[in-house]
């Protein structure tokens, strides 16, 4: 049974979630702490909790979801894992902080890159790597089939969708992910995302104003 643990985080309200296992091993996916606050109250739980972190996977690099990036990689010893294709978007992380006055400690680079359709073992459960590109062009969600949920990053929101008006966005391309990747899975999936609050999958499908035919 995995517990999911959310906390929001920073200015831009971003959601960080901790995948805890039976096992108390720990995956970190998009540590958006930014205030001390923040980062001592992530520290905490996790001290707190006993838990072993085993790797740091990012939805996307937007600067709001990786504020937290070296954090982790200073404390526990990871670098972070996310897709290739959003590699221009990390390297732009910093300026982009800058420009909306959230500068922050640069990321450590990758440990390595996620692949489309990989699957990322986690105790008795595994996590498929779906690629949505539209927000951002490596965008991903991580799906637990075993479990039902999906953890969506900025992709598929709440009667919303992400935002496709920075640097790499492509609103197109954004609804083609979401109709195929996400709207192809069960209707009672629980998508967590990056903003706001959970929604699942036939809700969306139902009720999402940006997706009706």
């Amino acid at each position: 049974m995995i517990q999911i643990q959310q906390f929001t985080f920073n200015p831009f309200s971003e959601n960080t979630y901790l995948l805890i296992n039976d096992q108390k091993e720990c995956i970190v996916i998009d540590p958006g702490c930014y205030y001390e606050e923040e980062r001592k109250a992530l520290l905490d739980f996790i001290a707190h909790e006993k838990l072993h972190v085993i790797q740091l996977l990012n939805t996307h690099t937007h600067f709001d979801h990786i504020f937290g990036n070296s954090l982790i990689a200073k404390t526990f010893g990871l670098k972070p894992v996310f897709h290739a294709a959003d590699q221009p978007v990390f390297d732009k992380a910093s300026e982009m902080g800058v420009m909306y006055n959230t500068p922050f400690e640069p990321s450590v680079p990758p440990a390595r890159y996620l692949e489309a359709g990989e699957h990322i073992p986690f105790g008795d459960v595994e996590l498929a790597v779906l690629l949505t590109p539209g927000h951002s062009p490596g965008s991903v969600v991580f799906y637990c089939a075993q479990e039902k949920f999906a953890i969506g990053g900025d992709v598929l929101f709440y009667r919303s969708i992400g935002r496709t008006d920075l640097p790499y966005g492509d609103h197109e391309t954004l609804l083609d992910s979401i109709r195929q990747q996400l709207f192809t899975l069960p209707e009672e999936v629980k998508v967590y995302p990056g903003h706001g609050q959970p929604t699942t999958i036939g809700f969306e499908k139902k009720h999402n104003p940006f997706l009706q035919e």
